[in-house]
């Protein structure tokens, strides 16, 4: 059998060099310079992170040691790169019949039979995205600086205002090791990706977090933006009856509470000069704190939204995309050319996101000591412990400036595309990703694919044409209406491009 032959179905898959042309980045001396300059500024901003955890200079430095600041970021950077890389394999994987996969792939079958048994998968990215913000605010707990006017490294203080105080440094190892390198092999290589206990344990946990009820209150918002688009939302599960009813419900009413609590938390501490950022920079009033909070979880709420949006109109004519000035100019860069702008929207997008998820940290984590009579509302000294690091900051978040703005542009797609909000963050996007700070992602995930064995799944399934060919075709997408899946890695199907490493396709050149 040749390099170029394809998968025929047989018990055994081949590999074939037309996998690795199809999927790999041609490394020309402006990709090979791109490369070497953002793996040299990761190195740069782990060194920098590592110094100021031994100053002490960090929150959980401070209180516990910089051994377990250094310890903790770790694991939360490890547990964050499979959290985002699974999401990557499990919004892929429902169209592909899972018997193609359960005999060379059986811990894959196991996540896939759970994570796909009726309405899980919503589940699991419901729990997936609080993880996410909840790690995302840990590392931000272990890594920002208390006072900005300590020394580390003898840096000039420009250049510590940038990768520290502004959390450059924390972003790019966040967004480089902790997501993008995950992100790239789980795009291609979702079978081997979630083939490891790992994968199964974060599974449990995200559906775990969301059988909790914490973030039910968002499934009432769905419920509302569905009612008022007057698109229905499809589910693999009968209407719920009786206790089940009443459990569902019971969890929306509990998590209406814990995000009132959250809220007025916050609200408190920011007029009250209790929060991280009304420490580190006094100049900043508590009144202008509170919108500057709005703002960056507003900026935050578009970027999650527009990943929705973006993917949902891929899939219609150009015709049936809006005839506004900006949603003509957003799908023009778009769509415009060979498509890459698309997958860069994607990568600039990681960056803003995750530079918005630490600033939001810093004005949602309190500055009370416990034990002092400052405790807010009279709690406990444990609790007001807790509540120190951000939990209702990471709940806030997750529903107000995530899930919500999700399910309404998957309700609402033309509507975010027609905003000129959309069309400038776009550009802001693109500009972040044309810079090439996270192009080491690219470098990492080479190394990760080839030190892990990962293969591209059509090695192991075949291509779309491929299955379609030999009687195991890939189920159709279900609408996008009231479900996280749109915002994921859904622009390609098993064994074609995704958003990270190609042009995505668009329904023009489909129907063309």
């Amino acid at each position: 059998m040749t390099a170029t032959e394809v998968y025929s179905g047989s018990a055994t898959p081949v590999k074939h060099q037309v996998h690795e042309d199809g999927h790999d980045v041609e490394l020309t001396p402006f990709t090979l310079v791109r490369y070497t300059l953002s793996v040299a500024l990761l190195a740069f901003s782990i060194a920098i992170v590592v110094a100021l955890i031994f100053t002490g200079n960090t929150r959980v430095a401070r209180d516990a040691n910089p051994w377990v600041a250094l310890i903790v970021t770790m694991i939360a950077i490890i547990w964050l790169s499979m959290i985002e890389g699974e999401q990557a394999s499990l919004v892929g994987l429902p169209p592909v019949d899972p018997v193609l996969y359960k005999d060379s792939h059986p811990i894959t079958y196991k996540v896939a039979a759970l994570a796909f048994r009726g309405d899980n998968l919503d589940r699991y990215l419901m729990g997936r995205q609080f993880m996410v913000l909840l790690v995302v605010f840990v590392i931000g707990q272990c890594t920002a600086p208390l006072d900005p006017t300590v020394d580390v490294l003898g840096l000039p203080a420009g250049v510590k205002f940038v990768f520290l105080d502004i959390g450059l440094a924390s972003i790019v190892f966040t967004c480089v090791l902790g997501q993008l390198t995950t992100q790239v092999n789980a795009s291609h290589c979702m079978i081997d990706f979630a083939n490891n206990y790992f994968a199964l344990f974060t599974l449990y946990v995200a559906m775990t977090i969301e059988f909790m009820g914490i973030m039910h209150s968002a499934y009432l918002i769905k419920d509302i933006l569905a009612a008022v688009s007057g698109k229905p939302i499809q589910s693999n599960e009968p209407p719920r009856s009786g206790f089940t009813f009443a459990f569902y419900w019971g969890r929306v009413i509990m998590s209406l509470a814990i995000l009132g609590f959250c809220v007025t938390v916050v609200l408190y501490a920011l007029l009250n000069g209790y929060t991280t950022v009304s420490v580190k920079y006094p100049s900043i009033s508590p009144p202008l704190a509170v919108v500057l909070l709005f703002f960056f979880m507003s900026v935050v709420g578009c970027l999650e939204g527009m990943q929705i949006a973006f993917f949902a109109v891929a899939k219609i004519p150009a015709s049936e995309r809006g005839d506004g000035i900006f949603a003509k100019k957003t799908c023009a860069i778009l769509f415009g050319g060979n498509g890459e702008n698309l997958p860069g929207f994607m990568i600039g997008r990681q960056l803003t996101v995750v530079c918005s998820f630490f600033l939001v940290g810093s004005f949602t984590s309190l500055t009370i000591v416990p034990g002092e009579g400052e405790n807010i509302f009279g709690i406990s000294d444990s609790a007001q412990a807790f509540l120190n690091y951000g939990f209702q900051g990471a709940v806030m978040t997750t529903i107000l400036a995530s899930i919500t703005w999700q399910y309404a542009a998957s309700a609402f797609p033309l509507t975010f595309m027609n905003s000129p909000v959309t069309y400038v963050l776009l550009c802001i996007a693109l500009a972040l990703e044309f810079t090439g700070i996270c192009a080491g992602a690219w470098v990492l995930a080479r190394v990760q694919k080839k030190v892990m064995g990962f293969q591209y799944d059509e090695v192991y399934v075949g291509t779309p044409e491929e299955r379609m060919a030999n009687n195991h075709p890939d189920k159709d997408f279900a609408d996008d209406v009231g479900h996280l899946t749109g915002g994921g890695f859904m622009g390609h199907a098993v064994g074609s491009h995704d958003a990270l490493d190609g042009p995505i396709t668009s329904k023009d050149a489909i129907d063309a």
